[in-house]
């Protein structure tokens, strides 16, 4: 390849995308890979605004507001593809914690179809793979909770809620071909899984026949 490979890890709360990245990590590294980890919201230099807007939309769930919320993070996505991926070293692997399918679990009045069209429209970079890392919301939203900082999520406080985003991210995971990793076993098992999609990405961006995944 003749820029770095990008995948994005995202999915509902609690789903353990942090851990596994981390997991990820290591085992690339250990194969001496080059990796390079990111977070959308660490690398958007607008993310304070954008989150002053979403506490508004708590308050006032308008189509109107959410569809703001979300041209604004398509904006910062812009941004970040052209001043953080674009620099990134051709032959590394960027892992990024969280990019425009998690939109798919968030948000509740603009469909996911719309806001993926504005990405593609202001030319977001479009990741190399994408994983959807799920559990059962019961699963996901104990791990939450027996965290210390909780859930941590502006726009949940209710299981209810987190069941209606991890069943809107399945769906989005289904309806685009997604790479569903189920986060409900070993952390082992889900990085072998997520390693092995690596790496056959890799060797289709190589040129090489590309093998079915392993299970």
């Amino acid at each position: 390849m003749n820029r770095s490979l990008f995948v994005s890890l995202d999915g509902p709360k609690g789903a353990g995308k942090t851990t596994l990245l981390e997991a990820v990590t290591r085992a690339l590294r250990a194969d001496n890979k080059k990796v390079i980890r990111l977070c959308e919201k660490k690398s958007d230099p607008f993310r304070g605004e954008t989150m002053t807007l979403v506490n508004q939309l708590v308050r006032n769930p308008t189509r109107e507001l959410e569809l703001e919320v979300c041209e604004r993070l398509a904006d910062s996505r812009t941004w970040i593809s052209r001043h953080v991926l674009a620099k990134q070293p051709p032959d590394s692997i960027v892992l990024i914690d969280r990019w425009y399918p998690s939109d798919a679990a968030f948000r509740r009045v603009v469909p996911f179809a719309e806001i993926l069209q504005l990405n593609l429209d202001r030319n977001v970079r479009v990741p190399d793979l994408l994983v959807g890392v799920v559990t059962d919301p019961d699963i996901s939203w104990a791990r939450a909770a027996a965290r210390r900082r909780g859930l941590s999520s502006t726009v949940m406080h209710k299981l209810e809620e987190h069941v209606a985003c991890t069943m809107a991210f399945e769906r989005a995971v289904a309806d685009h071909g997604w790479v569903l990793c189920r986060n409900e076993g070993t952390i082992e098992e889900a990085t072998k899984q997520v390693v092995s999609e690596i790496y056959r990405v890799l060797q289709c961006s190589e040129g090489e026949v590309c093998r079915s995944p392993v299970s």
